[in-house]
């Protein structure tokens, strides 16, 4: 029986779609732990075709741009069950900082613990609401502030409304020193019409129910106002350096901080 509900639940069925690509000869990237993740939580998928390619390609991606940021602190907005921490080839000195809600953290380190499983980093598991005080929590576990960070919103914003996202990225904004870089999906107009086609599929409804759109369309213009330089990477783009067929639209952006935050990081 699955004990996770709601949108704990919903990274277990990213598990599924990393165990899924992990098992293929042509894998994006391998992740060996997420099906024991999928496993113990008893997990069978429902409709996770429509979501495979997505979850594969922003996978990949998103595991580049953390390994390749030059940041040694590492900040996972709802970390969810990816094992970044400990499939990835780190280098010296990083620690990763895991945002999650306790109840989904605490299954994540039991099922980790049964493997035995070693962190290839400093990780630092941060249990937390992101509804909370959730930037006070990071400090408290070691974050510096006034040192550059790699911040990654995975699956993230979708949960969230404009003023919600705000909120958020306001508080990266906060804690982020000049060099700071920032990541999450983008493309209002496809997310718009994956969420149409999930609310058609019976098993995939509840998922839908949860989701609230994120920032919206002017999220690099909002970001720009904030002090952060973005780009933006195309799912076409990345398709053809994949070597995979270009399957729907989306993107991924990636912003880097131009100014210091106001607050002194003490």
């Amino acid at each position: 029986m699955n004990e996770l509900t709601g949108v704990p639940n919903t990274a277990v069925g990213a598990a599924w779609g990393r165990a899924r690509e992990s098992a293929r000869p042509d894998r994006l990237f391998d992740d060996p732990y997420a099906s024991a993740f999928v496993a113990a939580a008893g997990y069978t998928a429902a409709s996770g075709e429509l979501f495979a390619d997505h979850l594969a390609f922003r996978t990949r991606f998103f595991d580049g741009y953390l390994t390749g940021s030059g940041c040694r602190q590492v900040v996972l907005l709802a970390a969810g069950l990816d094992s970044r921490a400990y499939r990835l080839d780190w280098a010296p000195g990083v620690r990763v900082f895991e945002l999650d809600l306790p109840e989904l953290l605490a299954f994540k380190e039991r099922v980790l613990a049964d493997m035995g499983a070693r962190p290839s980093c400093e990780r630092v598991a941060v249990p937390v609401d992101l509804r909370e005080d959730w930037p006070g929590a990071l400090r408290a576990a070691g974050f510096e502030a006034g040192e550059p960070a790699a911040w990654l919103a995975e699956g993230l914003l979708i949960y969230l409304d404009a003023g919600e996202s705000a909120r958020l990225l306001t508080g990266v904004g906060e804690l982020s020193a000049r060099g700071s870089r920032l990541a999450f999906e983008h493309d209002p107009a496809a997310a718009a019409g994956l969420m149409e086609r999930a609310r058609t599929m019976p098993r995939l409804r509840r998922v839908a129910e949860l989701w609230r759109g994120g920032l919206g369309e002017d999220a690099a213009a909002w970001l720009g106002e904030c002090g952060w330089r973005t780009r933006t990477f195309e799912r076409a783009a990345l398709a053809a350096e994949y070597g995979r067929p270009s399957t729907g639209r989306g993107g991924f952006l990636v912003a880097e901080r131009d100014a210091d935050h106001e607050t002194d990081g003490e």
